[in-house]
């Protein structure tokens, strides 16, 4: 019990740490007219401080991603030929379209650009802790597919019972283990 308080008190910390509201989404356009995002602050690293969504939209990502539904889980991948990990999964929708993302989800806690569950779009990702609730560093990840005013499902590479490629709701097992709704795409904000 004692163990449980102490994680718990720890992850209020975690958690209360850096601002105490989400970061304003700034949007610039590069010199071939491609919007990026830019997140911030972060850990520093280049690639979670910008994402570089060019012209694709949330409907694109998610119509590709859905041609992945079934393949396997494989931990430590990202090659569909073998299977995906979660984050496997979400740096291979990413890739496809040349947008860069941080590859592992723990890579993904500090990043602040968070917008309320309640405000979830499609196309933003969804973060949950690892298998352990108790600790508030990310371990699984997924692509919001529904919009506003719909029952949030996500799509993702489970080792759970489905074991790959899923679509799945935002049941009470993953509200136990939610963290945070990051927005990737600009017209998300609109």
């Amino acid at each position: 019990m004692r163990v449980r308080f102490v994680l718990y008190v720890y992850c209020l910390l975690l958690l209360s740490c850096g601002p105490k509201k989400p970061a304003a989404i700034d949007i610039v356009n590069d010199n071939a007219g491609r919007e990026t995002v830019i997140l911030a602050p972060t850990d520093g690293t280049p690639a979670m401080n910008t994402i570089n969504t060019g012209k694709i939209t949330p409907q694109q990502l998610i119509s590709f991603a859905r041609t992945a539904i079934g393949i396997p889980y494989k931990y430590a991948s990202f090659d569909p030929e073998k299977g995906f990990d979660c984050s496997g999964f979400i740096t291979y929708v990413f890739n496809h379209f040349g947008i860069t993302v941080p590859r592992a989800s723990v890579d993904f806690t500090h990043v602040t650009h968070e917008v309320p569950l309640q405000s979830a779009r499609a196309g933003d990702l969804i973060l949950f802790t690892g298998t352990d609730s108790h600790t508030c560093i990310v371990g699984h990840m997924g692509i919001v597919i529904t919009g506003k005013n719909e029952p949030l499902q996500f799509i993702h590479s489970t080792s759970g019972r489905a074991n790959g490629v899923t679509i799945s709701p935002l049941n009470t097992g993953y509200m136990k283990r939610f963290v945070k709704i990051v927005r990737i795409f600009p017209q998300n904000e609109k």
